[in-house]
């Protein structure tokens, strides 16, 4: 049951046309917050999500965005500049993935993974922090448990969650004192569209994961947005810097 946590603030989500990303905006949503969908590649898929938030009461227009390009950011953000005016909460959520031993890995592996993860997100939350009120704003990164665990294969992406932990704790010293909080959620293994497309969901990797997770079962993305709310709302105030591993208990 929605507590209206949110009325009257304006929430971006990058990368929401799917998986978590798409559950943090309906969740926001339903707090009563008015959502910008961002999307980098489908259309329909971010017109879906907002049309379904719309139908359920809420407030919601998906907006293109492809955020490891420059001209794109700048696009976009004046159009959500154009449509809001202000913006109260930002959730860095859009991300690639790709997991390659070291013998793959050239400089369009590292660029694919870099631009986006870590580039994107400076870029998207400097053109946020430009249209938050005097009062304040929060920034929410979606980062990883790669950032802090080892796993084969994951050594660009891990690097890309651990420079993401790095910023999330830098920013948060730099911009608290003009009232912006800048905190990180590191999830765990979460069933979306795109374990589903890598193989991972159902995999041996998944029973591997599960067998030293002290909740046994793997995270949904709602197990991620209501943490985005919390953050996103007065109820964490004091909270900023820090990063939150949901994982159901699981340590990388």
């Amino acid at each position: 049951m929605s507590t209206n946590k949110l009325a009257g603030k304006v929430a971006i989500v990058t990368g929401a046309s799917k998986g978590i990303g798409a559950s943090i905006a309906k969740h926001l949503a339903a707090e009563g917050a008015s959502v910008v969908v961002n999307y980098a590649s489908s259309r329909e898929a971010g017109e879906k999500v907002a049309a379904e938030i719309q139908a359920a009461g809420g407030k919601a227009v998906a907006l293109h965005g492809d955020l490891s390009k420059q001209e794109d950011v700048s696009r976009f953000f004046g159009e959500v500049k154009q449509q809001f005016s202000t913006v109260d909460i930002l959730v860095n959520n859009a991300g690639v993935y790709q997991f390659a031993p070291l013998e793959q890995i050239d400089a369009a592996h590292f660029h694919w993974h870099f631009d986006l993860n870590v580039l994107g997100l400076l870029l998207a939350t400097k053109e946020a922090v430009a249209l938050f009120p005097e009062s304040g704003g929060n920034v929410i990164n979606i980062s990883s448990v790669v950032s802090t665990g080892a796993f084969p294969g994951a050594a660009v992406y891990s690097a890309t969650k651990g420079a993401v932990d790095a910023i999330t704790r830098s920013l948060a010293a730099e911009l608290g004192p003009r009232g912006i909080r800048v905190n990180a959620i590191n999830p765990g293994m979460v069933e979306t569209e795109g374990t589903h497309a890598s193989g991972i969901s159902g995999s041996d990797l998944q029973k591997q994961v599960e067998a030293v997770t002290p909740l046994g079962r793997i995270g949904q993305p709602q197990d991620i947005a209501t943490a985005a709310v919390f953050l996103a709302s007065a109820d964490s105030s004091w909270i900023t810097g820090q990063t939150f591993q949901i994982a159901g208990g699981y340590r990388a």
